[in-house]
């Protein structure tokens, strides 16, 4: 999470971008409405009508950033995901040249596997904020497009997760930090702020398979529903040792419906994508290289659908247990042949409403 370290990193992208703007944001009292902001060390305090992230962007950092033009370092509060940010950046005329998340060896790695809620560190960003610290350092983590990292430990396991997390962003030492250098070396096709839609490729930058050091990435890929009952017994293998885990799911009790899948340490989140494209009539909405992927895909049967879910793993085992449970969480031949007659079960009902609300 922030640190003093973060503070000292974002100053001296400033001091090297010549012109820029500095500013960063404090929301530790965002609940209470007031949100504190500094622009060049200029500290103003806003107080806000409704205390939540949505309107700290919309409301101030939105239009400050289309106010201010030119260049810009922002330095995210650690209860702000970069993606979120990212992506509301796209209803002003804003560009993202770079997104930069300093990793802390000493305790990045058992903040990315516990299950300590922002809540508990009184980070949390509102009133009823349940997000996990490790689903917020693993997503900062996972969505830049370079990393600094701080802190003395040198510990190959934490080099083997962010070689599979985020394989294609560049790795500095914050002792030796060189920032031209740094932004230079961040590829010429890096995500620089982009938000994927849930159905680009989940293997993205090409991350190595094999084993290192005990962290493993499972590709699970399969052509049927699960049932819900047992997927949802089966999660608790996507916790244990588990740093992350992202996919679309095919559930049999929303046979129309692509869910989204996202853990992270002890958090999870289910979402909506959105239809599958063999429960749609008309493509002409959707992106050109998702029809092209369906297309080329296409199960006579199935259409589009299928499972496809992508976790990085550090404990011992887990790999086979993990593979193990998701396949015996799908339909059997069974229950594949009845599944228009059969009343399932779904226990991800209610969970995937209270997602769609927030």
């Amino acid at each position: 999470m922030a640190g003093p370290a973060d503070h000292d990193v974002a100053e001296e992208l400033w001091r090297a971008c010549p012109g820029s703007v500095l500013v960063r944001h404090d929301l530790r009292d965002l609940a209470g409405g007031v949100v504190r902001r500094w622009v060049d060390g200029e500290l103003t305090v806003l107080e806000l009508a409704h205390g939540c992230v949505s309107c700290t962007l919309r409301l101030d950092l939105l239009p400050l950033l289309e106010r201010l033009g030119g260049r810009v370092v922002v330095h995210l509060d650690p209860a702000l995901e970069p993606d979120a940010v990212c992506f509301a950046l796209r209803e002003v005329d804003v560009r993202v040249e770079a997104v930069i998340t300093v990793v802390d060896r000493d305790t990045w790695l058992t903040d990315a596997t516990g299950e300590e809620s922002l809540a508990d560190r009184g980070l949390a960003a509102a009133e009823g904020d349940d997000r996990t610290v490790a689903q917020v350092v693993v997503g900062q983590a996972e969505f830049a497009d370079a990393l600094v990292l701080t802190g003395v430990a040198t510990d190959p396991v934490l080099d083997a997760v962010l070689d599979r997390l985020n394989p294609r962003a560049p790795r500095r030492d914050r002792h030796a930090l060189d920032v031209p250098a740094l932004l230079a070396a961040v590829p010429g096709d890096a995500r620089r702020g982009r938000v994927d839609d849930g159905f680009g490729a989940l293997l993205h930058g090409q991350p190595p398979l094999e084993p290192a050091h005990g962290v493993t990435v499972v590709h699970f890929v399969e052509r049927r529903p699960f049932h819900p009952v047992r997927l949802h017994e089966a999660l608790d293998v996507l916790f244990d040792g588990v740093v992350r885990t992202r996919g679309r799911v095919w559930i049999a009790s929303r046979p129309d419906a692509a869910l989204w899948l996202e853990s992270a340490g002890g958090g999870l989140s289910v979402g909506d994508l959105g239809p599958w494209l063999a429960a749609v009539d008309d493509w002409s909405e959707f992106p050109a290289e998702r029809r092209a992927v369906a297309s080329a895909t296409w199960h006579p049967e199935h259409g589009d659908r299928s499972q496809e879910l992508v976790v990085i793993t550090a404990a011992p085992g887990a790999p086979e247990e993990i593979v193990a449970a998701l396949r015996a969480a799908l339909l059997t031949d069974e229950e594949l042949a009845l599944a228009d007659e059969l009343q399932f079960v779904d226990p991800f009902a209610e969970w995937h409403d209270e997602m769609e609300e927030l």
